[in-house]
Formats: C-alpha cells, sequence, structure tokens
C-alpha cells in the first residue's frame, strides 16, 4: 500500500510504533472515538493535531453549516458518463484544493456501491451498475485526491445499495457474486489506488457463514479487507452506525464517528482491562489512526508540537475561473445524446427563437439530497446560459405545470411575528413549559434550529402569514418529532411521538409527513400559525428543532401551464423542454416508489413536440426515468444532475461548443417491468441479491430484454466506423490488450468510447452472458482515424471459485468492441490454455 521507499517506510512505521508506546490506554481509546460531529481528537504530547473529516462526494462542505460555499460538482452519476478516468482525476484534484481550503483532512467520498436497481435512492451518488467501470473512475479520482495530501473514505462497504430501512437490513451476498461484483471496486481504490480510509456500512451483511452489522463483521473487515488485501489505512464507521463495544473493536472497526459518546470510551478500555479486547488490537486500530495522520500532514511526530495545517500560497476559490471551467466541461462532456435525429443539435448561431420550457427549466435540479448536499457560491440559470450562449435569439421561458408535491418555504415577506416584526418568533421551553430563550428568526428557511439552549426541551414557533393576494391557497406545516400544531386557533396536527437520531439516518428530518391547510383569502386574508415541536436529541450530531412551513399561492392548473408552454412552443424555431426528478425524488435516505416523471412531464413533452417538430428534451435527472416519447421527438439529452454550471453546460452541449459525448453508465429501461431487479426492498429483514453475477446490463443480456437505451449508449455529435480489431499478449501473463482501429466519419472532431465486452464459450452457466472487460477515450479529428489501445486484465477473464480463490478457466474467449453493450461491432477470439498465477493483475 505505500509508496516510499523500503527504508523510509520502515523508519515511519518504527516511529509510529514508538509513538504508540509512549500512550496510556486510555490515551489509545481516546484517539479511536470521534471528538465531535466532524473532527478527531487531538493529542499534542505526540505532536497530533485533530484531523477534520467532511462530506463528499459533489463537494467539500466543511464542518461549519454557514461556512463559506463550496464549488458543487455534477453528481457522480453524470461525471461517470464522460468514461474518462482523465475527468475524474482533475475532478479530484479539485477536490483536494477546495478540501485545503476549508481545513478539511479527509473527504468522505467516494461512493462505490452499484446501482443495482434504477430505484435507490442514492443511485446519483453512485457511479455506475458495472463494477469495473464504478472502480476505473473511482480509483482515478481517489489518486488524485490523496496525491495532493487529501484522504479519501471509501464507501459504504458492504451491500448498501438500498435506502429502505439501510440501518435495519441484512444484506444477503453469496461469495461469488461478492467477490466478482461488489467487492471488486473496493479492491481496485483500496489495493491499486491506496485508498487511506475506508467506510463500514449501516447494514449487516451475510456471506452464508458470518451474519454481523458490516462494522463488526470480522470475515469482511479483518479477512478480506485488511489481511488478504492488506489494507494498511482506517475503517471509520458510518455515522452513529456502531452498535456494540467488543463485537466492533475485535470485527475490525478502527474508528468510531461521530463523537462524542458512542460504543466505545470507557466501554472499550473496560473490556481491554478485563481481557475481553487484546490491548495489541487496540495497538493496531491507533498505529492505523497516526498512520493517516502522517499521510495527511495532521502529525508532527514532536511531543507538544502540533503539526501545523498546511496553507496554500494562493487558495482556490469555489468560483474562480479555472474552478467553473473544470465543472461545466465535465457536466459538459458527460451528457449524453440519447437522440439526434435530422441532425437537429447542436443548434447554429443563426436560430431566431428559442422556447424553453419545463418547471426543470426554471428551477434546474442540480443535486441530490442527503449528505452529498453542498452550498453552491452560484448557480448558472439555464435561460441566462442560452440567451450568452445564442446573443440574436429571442428566447421565452414557461413552467409548464408543477412537479413538486411539496410548496416552497413561505416566502419572507409574507412572515410577521405576533408583535408585527418581520419573520418568526422563537421561544424555547424548558421540560416545565417556561422560557428560557427567545429570537426572531428571518425566513422560514431558517426554522431548522441547531444547538437550541441546553434547557429548551420544546421550541415554540409563532407567525403571522400575510396572504396579499385573493383566492384559494394552500399552507403547508411538515413538524419533525412530537408537536402541537394549530392554524388561527384551530388545531391542525399533535403527535406524542418523540423521535431520536433515527430522523437524520434515515432523512425524515427533512422530509417529515406533511399536513395541508386550504386557505380562502377572500375570507381569511390573516394566517395565524402556532407549533410546539419537541427538541431531538441526535446523540453526536447535536441538539435540534425543525419545522418546515410552507406556502403555495393561487395559481394556474397544470393544464392551463402547458396550454401557454405549447403555444410559445408553436411560435418558436426551436422548443427545448427540461424534465427531471427534484429533492422529493432522489435523495439519501429513502428508495423510489416508481420509474415515472414527477408530475404532468410526459404530456407537457407529448404536446410540444407535436406543436413543433423541432422540439429538443433534456432530462434532468441522475437516476433513470422512463421516456415513453423517446422515439416521438427529434432530440433528446440526458443532463444528470449538472451542479453550480448548469446552465452554462446545458448551453454548451447545445451549441456543440462542448461535445455532449457521455455514454450511459448504466442501461434505460423502457419499461418497469423489463428491469431485472425492479427494487430493493427488504424481505423479513433480508435483501437477497438473487441475482447473483448478472448486474445491470448483465441481467438484461441474461433475460433477453430490450432497454429504451443500452448501457455504454451515447451518439455524440460525429459519426464513426470501427474497422479493425487485434489481440496481442496473452491473457495469462498480464499483457494482453486489444488494439481496435476507429475512423471518425463526421464532419467535427468528437470523442469516442471505446468499449470492450468479453464472453466465454458457455461452459458455465454462472457467468454472465457478456461483460465489460475494458474501456478508452479517444479524441479523434474529422476524416481521421487512429488505433485506441484497451489492455484487458487477467482478472477480467478469471471467476471466483470458493476455496481456490480466483481461477482463470481454459477455453475460448470471444472480446467484442463497439459503442455500446448491444452496438458490438468488431470481435476475435483468444484462447486460454494454461493458466497461471493468478496475481498478475486484478482489473
Amino acid at each position: 500500500m505505500s509508496t516510499l521507499a523500503p527504508a523510509e517506510h520502515d523508519r515511519r512505521e518504527s516511529a509510529l510504533g514508538s509513538l504508540v508506546g509512549a500512550l496510556s490506554l486510555e490515551e489509545k481509546v481516546s484517539l479511536l472515538t470521534g471528538f465531535s460531529t466532524w473532527t478527531l481528537t487531538e493529542l499534542p504530547s505526540i505532536g497530533l493535531r485533530s484531523m477534520v473529516v467532511s462530506d463528499g462526494p459533489i463537494g467539500v462542505r466543511g464542518v461549519d453549516e454557514d461556512a463559506t460555499a463550496s464549488a458543487q460538482l455534477a453528481a457522480p452519476s453524470g461525471t461517470a458518463a464522460t468514461w474518462d478516468e482523465d475527468v475524474l482525476s482533475e475532478l479530484g484534484s479539485l477536490m483536494a484544493r477546495e478540501a485545503k481550503r476549508k481545513g478539511v483532512d479527509v473527504v468522505l467520498a467516494p461512493v462505490v456501491n452499484l446501482q443495482r436497481t434504477p430505484v435507490g435512492g442514492r443511485h446519483f451518488e453512485c457511479f455506475s451498475e458495472d463494477p469495473l467501470l464504478t472502480a476505473r473512475l473511482a480509483g482515478s479520482f481517489v489518486e488524485a485526491l490523496q496525491a495532493s495530501g487529501i484522504g479519501a473514505s471509501v464507501k459504504h462497504f458492504i451491500g448498501n445499495e438500498s435506502e429502505t430501512d439501510r440501518t435495519d437490513y441484512t444484506a444477503r451476498i453469496e461469495e461469488r457474486t461478492l467477490r466478482e461484483v461488489y467487492l471488486a471496486p473496493f479492491d481496485h481504490v483500496v489495493r491499486d489506488a491506496g485508498a487511506w480510509t475506508v467506510m463500514a456500512a449501516y447494514n449487516a451483511f451475510s456471506d452464508g457463514e458470518e451474519v454481523a452489522p458490516s462494522t463488526e463483521h470480522r470475515g469482511l473487515l479483518t479477512t478480506i479487507l485488511k489481511d488478504e488485501w492488506g489494507f494498511d489505512g482506517v475503517v471509520v464507521s458510518d455515522w452513529l452506525a456502531n452498535k456494540t463495544t467488543v463485537q466492533s473493536a475485535l470485527g475490525g472497526l478502527d474508528l468510531e464517528m461521530p463523537g462524542p459518546g458512542g460504543q466505545w470510551g470507557d466501554a472499550l478500555v473496560e473490556a481491554v482491562r478485563d481481557g475481553r479486547v487484546p490491548e495489541e488490537i487496540i495497538d493496531d486500530k491507533v498505529v492505523r489512526i497516526l498512520r493517516l495522520a502522517q499521510r495527511v500532514g495532521a502529525l508532527s511526530g514532536v511531543p507538544g508540537t502540533v503539526a501545523p495545517r498546511e496553507q496554500p500560497a494562493r487558495q482556490q476559490q469555489a468560483d474562480d475561473p479555472a474552478v467553473r471551467e473544470v465543472l461545466r466541461r465535465a457536466a459538459a462532456l458527460g451528457t449524453v445524446v440519447l437522440r439526434n435525429e435530422g441532425q437537429l443539435l447542436p443548434l447554429g448561431p443563426g436560430v431566431g427563437s428559442i422556447a424553453l420550457l419545463g418547471a426543470n427549466a426554471v428551477k434546474p435540479f442540480v443535486q441530490g439530497g442527503g449528505s452529498a448536499h453542498v452550498d453552491a457560491p452560484y448557480l448558472i440559470d439555464p435561460l441566462e446560459a442560452l440567451r450568452t450562449e445564442f446573443p440574436d435569439a429571442a428566447i421565452t421561458l414557461a413552467r409548464g405545470g408543477v412537479t413538486e408535491l411539496n410548496a416552497a418555504p413561505i416566502a419572507d415577506h409574507l412572515l410577521r411575528t405576533p408583535t408585527g416584526e418581520h419573520g418568526v418568533f422563537v421561544q424555547y421551553l424548558d421540560e416545565t413549559g417556561e422560557v428560557v430563550g427567545a429570537e426572531v428568526l428571518g425566513s422560514a428557511r431558517e426554522l431548522w434550529i441547531r444547538n437550541p439552549p441546553e434547557k429548551a426541551a420544546t421550541v415554540r414557533y409563532s407567525t403571522v402569514v400575510e396572504l396579499a393576494e385573493g383566492g384559494l391557497h394552500e399552507i403547508e406545516v411538515a413538524p419533525v418529532g412530537a408537536h402541537s400544531v394549530s392554524v388561527n386557533g384551530t388545531p391542525l396536527s399533535a403527535s406524542e411521538d418523540r423521535v431520536g437520531a433515527e430522523v437524520i439516518l434515515n432523512s425524515s428530518y427533512s422530509n417529515p409527513e406533511t399536513v395541508a391547510l386550504a386557505i380562502d383569502a377572500d375570507e381569511t386574508p390573516t394566517v395565524v400559525i402556532e407549533a410546539e415541536v419537541q427538541v431531538v436529541d441526535g446523540l453526536a450530531f447535536g441538539r435540534f428543532a425543525r419545522i418546515h412551513l410552507r406556502h403555495r399561492a393561487p395559481r394556474q392548473t397544470n393544464e392551463q401551464e402547458i396550454a401557454e408552454a405549447v403555444e410559445l412552443a408553436s411560435s418558436s424555431d426551436i422548443a427545448i423542454v427540461v424534465v427531471g426528478t427534484n429533492p422529493e425524488t432522489e435523495s439519501e435516505g429513502w428508495d423510489r416508489v416508481d420509474l415515472a416523471l414527477p408530475g404532468d412531464q410526459n404530456e407537457l413533452v407529448r404536446r410540444v413536440a407535436a406543436a413543433n417538430p423541432r422540439t429538443v428534451v433534456v432530462v434532468n435527472a441522475g437516476a433513470p426515468v422512463l421516456l415513453p416519447w423517446l422515439e416521438d421527438v427529434a432530440a433528446v439529452l440526458w443532463w444528470w444532475l449538472p451542479g453550480q454550471e448548469a446552465g452554462s453546460s446545458l448551453a454548451a452541449a447545445l451549441s456543440g461548443a462542448i461535445e455532449p459525448s457521455g455514454r450511459l453508465p448504466w442501461t434505460l429501461p423502457a419499461t418497469e417491468e423489463d428491469v431485472p431487479v425492479p427494487n430493493g426492498l427488504p424481505q423479513d429483514g433480508f435483501i437477497n441479491y438473487s441475482e447473483g453475477v448478472d448486474v445491470g446490463h448483465r441481467g438484461w443480456d441474461r433475460h433477453d430484454r430490450s432497454p429504451a437505451r443500452p448501457f455504454g449508449y451515447g451518439l455524440g455529435y460525429t459519426t464513426w466506423d470501427y474497422l479493425e480489431i487485434s489481440a496481442s499478449g496473452t491473457p495469462t501473463s498480464g499483457d494482453f490488450a486489444l488494439d481496435v482501429r476507429i475512423a471518425n466519419t463526421g464532419s467535427r472532431t468528437g470523442r469516442e468510447v471505446v468499449q470492450v465486452y468479453l464472453e466465454s464459450d458457455g461452459t458455465d452457466a454462472a457467468r454472465p452472458v457478456r461483460w465489460l472487460a475494458g474501456f478508452a477515450v479517444a479524441q479523434v479529428d474529422a476524416g481521421e482515424t487512429t488505433t485506441v489501445r484497451i489492455p484487458v486484465t487477467r482478472r477480467s477473464f478469471e471467476i471466483w471459485q470458493s476455496g481456490s480463490g480466483w481461477v482463470l478457466p481454459t477455453g475460448q474467449y470471444r472480446l467484442y468492441a463497439g459503442r455500446s453493450s448491444r452496438d458490438l461491432l468488431l470481435d476475435v477470439v483468444v484462447g486460454v490454455d494454461t493458466p497461471a498465477d493468478s496475481e498478475a493483475s486484478r482489473l
């Protein structure tokens, strides 16, 4: 795992051992639990400063919720659509600079779980449904991040492909599937990219021999990760995931987060003193913590002298022009052309008028919900970006209907306290109901109160909403936990069910049950809202109270808004309809119930396309949605969740300033019934990975089903011929590669992703029909040809056999080169006659 010269490595390891030997048991154990939610314990006596960790993977949020904004990348499924390791490396380097700017040592990213089912809540936060693509892209990101001295935390180890009951279910994965599919990305990122930390998942795991929570699963954490793979870094728990003292310590967990509190501390000291946990196990954990500190520059090794935090000569800012260009280019490159009839795209500079339509055109969905959330310094609006990109075009905007079930937070100017001040009056009550503090909050967006007064048990919110506009309004109230709510003196909702940290783990604190009330402002123009809401003990996440107050003013119906959009489309040269998901749809904490676009977006597309044959549909979603009109519109782009450069990346893709040359990192279904793994819902507490090794596109091939668009699909803006394929080396030697000659037959420079798929001779029915074995990106000028070399490692040919490990079966193998998993244009057959030692290469 170390890249140091052997002598230097040995010197450093000896120094770490000496430092550990000088510590008391209590000092050792103190290093194994977080000091706070996002920091580790410092120990000046050995020159150890506190290390800081921060959520990722689309930006470095930092430890202060009110701190400066963070550069906001496109969602991982979008950056994965580039299929470009150089792009991921560039983003890893950018992330490292952001971490240094915010004083962060370890970024809790990337997620290398697989997109096993398209309805998975964190689908957008994963790279791909394919283990090889995930491994290669994640590895490049981690290498670049850590090359700058910032640690990566690869997560979630293992079987966390679903959000429903994620802290309670047991993932049941048989040995071969585990090794060939779900461990493969971790294997590569740990052994080849050298990840410094690995995060154990919330869920439990069963491999058929051991059933245990991931935080204490010895077979995973010790036997495989540490012993077999030689992982010398830190195994950290997901936040509040650890539930035991002895079992987790013996299982292989090294760091319990967050702190203070938890299952270790004094209890772990006692367990060592009475012999239940050997002290040498504690020593090994402490060495790992100190080794991490050494790597990130947090350990001086000089008693009493705490290592200073590195301060770059010039700190990168989240809105620097160079940062903006990296983010713009990555988001545009990853955009996928799903359809382009008549070469409608790219749009030329002479376009006269554009109708920009759709709820996601008005308010683009730029990031999924949950721990991945970061506040960007700005958001490039699609309308403004299109006006900049096409300055001579008349561009109009219409929403075309509401897509979100919940209304927006009540506008600030509508809120008054009972005494007439602007905002919401907040009182803090102790357990007897006595007021122990009060303040005025200026916005309905500020009603998540963190760290209320120590004695506060309940928070009372009081506000008066002045409905200036007549007609029927809707007021929505969504409190977290035990509460009582009244509107104009009439009880609206009440509950005595108190909640705790579980509302953070399941994300219901951000999406609690909503109660709605219709108000006729012509009769009742003033609405008085009074609510008392419990203070939640979030353990190491801190104490908080939260209520959502939302308002929907009278508006046109969706039908009326669609009619308005159709009218604009019919009178414009080009109609661009931006459809997609929203924060209610894609988030950590819950899985989707279906693959449908929310609201009436399908109807909007159908009617606009009927009114204007020059319609471009842009899909703003991180995970698959059904597109029943896909073959009925002229052009379709998949735009992902694009981050802060949303508008500029879209404008560049539409104009062709940057070719949208992305390829799908997952399979796009045509119907829900065809999806091989329709959901990941636990059954009797278990999720059975019964499809075996046939994850994603492999399952579609196994069942011979036709998706709307296959894995790896993407048109770009030019055309390609695949001319010739040849093989060199041997699969057993580790030097095997394919050379594929391709020609750009279009009129512009283009970027092609050459994909290689492998199939065996069929003697092993458990193997996939075919599987991704390699890929490479090539940039080729118009009319030119090039030869693309694609290494195919021995591991791509191997299978896992229980009791034997990795085995390379003899026989004939056919390798295909093509543009997607279903567009296989060239092939070559190679034979394996004499297997050799397995460790030539892993990926």
